[in-house]
């Protein structure tokens, strides 16, 4: 796992307790990491918020430079919302290898973690696959990535 790259977090109330973790844990392997809220655990809060914070850093440094790890009960929600932001590929992971193809065939630049499915021992196992893998650079997948960005 290579601590190079600046992560930008983000959850609302049902990932919370997931992201200050995963926070701590990122912090421990000398990574530079920004927490775009919630700040606090407020049960009202609203993903949207909190996505767009996160995929708009990402797009804010070098491609390749910066990750987003986006957390809500089932990933969906972030996902969808990171996902509205031009040139942002969002992925939905619960394993290991699953992070690992996102990141790698799909150059996913968002982990999005659902927080009710997985256990905090799976989700820092996710996270560390996921910084660890690059980018393929075969032939399909920068093609079909090149076509992701020209979709709108």
């Amino acid at each position: 796992m290579s601590a190079n790259i600046k992560i930008f977090l983000g959850a609302d109330h049902g990932g919370y307790e997931l992201k200050n973790k995963i926070s701590e844990h990122l912090v421990h392997h000398g990574f530079d990491v920004e927490d775009c809220g919630a700040k606090t655990l407020d049960p009202q809060d609203d993903y949207p918020q909190y996505a767009y914070q996160v995929a708009t850093k990402v797009l804010g440094e070098e491609e390749g430079a910066a990750a987003g790890i986006l957390v809500c009960r089932s990933g969906q929600g972030v996902a969808m919302a990171a996902n509205r932001v031009h040139g942002i590929r969002a992925a939905v992971v619960w394993s290991q290898e699953l992070a690992r193809e996102t990141r790698s065939d799909n150059h996913a630049n968002v982990l999005c973690l659902p927080s009710d499915f997985i256990d905090l021992d799976t989700a820092l196992t996710i996270v560390d696959d996921f910084l660890a893998e690059k980018y393929s650079h075969e032939a399909r997948h920068v093609r079909r990535v090149k076509q992701l960005e020209e979709l709108s």
